[in-house]
């Protein structure tokens, strides 16, 4: 079974920065898009940003220019940086992989979540 493990939440001031990291493990023949999302308690989980197998990334509007997504394939690893962090920053982050256990066969699993939280 596919697991997406989190790391690297926290309390952080209003303009520091935090480093997200999402290890996947388990049955693995490809990770194809993988990705962050962040969500209130009790509210629409929305995205942050993904990046494909290509490289290629996609940023909400409201982080875009403050974080980075990048993802090292050699670990089955996708990382968030996030920057110039602003109090409405603070939620739960998620992280998504788009995974291949076998030829043809793709699984969509979710990480279990960690806070980050960014004090005024």
């Amino acid at each position: 079974q596919v697991q997406l493990v989190e790391s690297g939440g926290g309390l952080v001031q209003a303009g520091g920065s935090l480093r997200l990291s999402c290890v996947v493990s388990g049955n693995i023949f490809s990770i194809k898009t993988m990705g962050w999302y962040r969500q209130a308690p009790g509210k629409q989980r929305e995205l942050v940003a993904t990046i494909t197998s290509g490289g290629n990334t996609n940023y909400a509007d409201s982080v875009k220019g403050r974080f980075t997504i990048s993802r090292d394939n050699a670990k089955n690893t996708v990382y968030l940086q996030m920057n110039s962090l602003k109090p409405e920053d603070t939620l739960i982050y998620i992280c998504n992989a788009r995974i291949r256990t076998m030829p043809g066969y793709e699984s969509n699993t979710w990480g279990q979540g960690t806070q980050v939280t960014v004090s005024s």
